[in-house]
């Protein structure tokens, strides 16, 4: 269902390279670039577009990976709510090659060139926390492949279920839960290994008492535990 011009405004405020914005001119924007609402598993992005966007992402969270020779996927990022992605020279952002695939439900707003720079010319701050945003992704995409590098996959697993705790788990009471339900197809595509061995390195975590499944949710019971087990060579 479309949401409220309100509702549009609220989200777009939240989207931190827009923050310089006004509530007028966050509105102008709404208007300007209509939502894409996307069902999980919608695929937004494959690599036989060709117009340059720039795409925020609003709400929901989506996977931005690529196919093999042999056909498997190999995921390079998960986008989060609140951040931008998209094929663009002016940014230095590119989806060549790569196809983007909503996680869960999500809606997308799609940004020209033309778009980009205006906001850019009338806000030059808006370039500049967009200039610090693709920096801070490129360390953090550093930092994972460091993370992984020489590590057996359940310490992998173990780092990779770690950043989900840390950019969506639900803590409880005793728990940390991951609400979004990953297969292990798309958790093995973002660690760089095969179904068959991220479901033995899951039951090895489930074994050492760090996590369990519920609900198809992962479930994290020993947080100390399992960065422990992330640590392992």
């Amino acid at each position: 269902m479309p949401m409220s011009l309100e509702e549009e405004v609220r989200l777009l405020s939240m989207v931190d390279i827009l923050g310089p914005l006004s509530g007028e001119e966050l509105e102008d924007l709404a208007k300007r670039a209509p939502d894409t609402f996307l069902e999980q598993d919608d695929i937004l992005y494959t690599p036989k577009e060709s117009t340059e966007r720039l795409f925020i992402l609003k709400k929901g969270r989506v996977q931005c990976y690529e196919i093999d020779e042999g056909g498997n996927e190999i995921t390079l990022s998960v986008v989060e709510d609140g951040n931008v992605f998209g094929e663009m020279a002016l940014t230095g952002q590119s989806l060549e090659g790569l196809y983007v695939r909503a996680i869960t439900p999500s809606t997308v707003v799609s940004l020209r060139r033309e778009d980009v720079e205006d906001l850019i010319t009338m806000k030059p701050e808006v370039g500049l926390r967009l200039v610090r945003e693709l920096a801070e992704r490129l360390r953090d995409s550093e930092r994972r492949y460091a993370d992984v590098v020489g590590k057996d996959v359940p310490a992998r697993l173990a780092t990779l279920i770690l950043r989900l705790v840390d950019s969506e788990g639900v803590v409880s009471s005793e728990s940390y839960q991951i609400p979004t339900h990953y297969t292990h197809e798309q958790l093995g595509s973002m660690i760089g290994c095969k179904r068959v061995a991220v479901t033995r390195a899951f039951r090895k975590l489930e074994g050492g008492g760090a996590v369990e499944l519920k609900d198809h949710r992962i479930v994290v019971k020993n947080i100390d535990t399992l960065r422990e087990l992330s640590e392992a060579i």
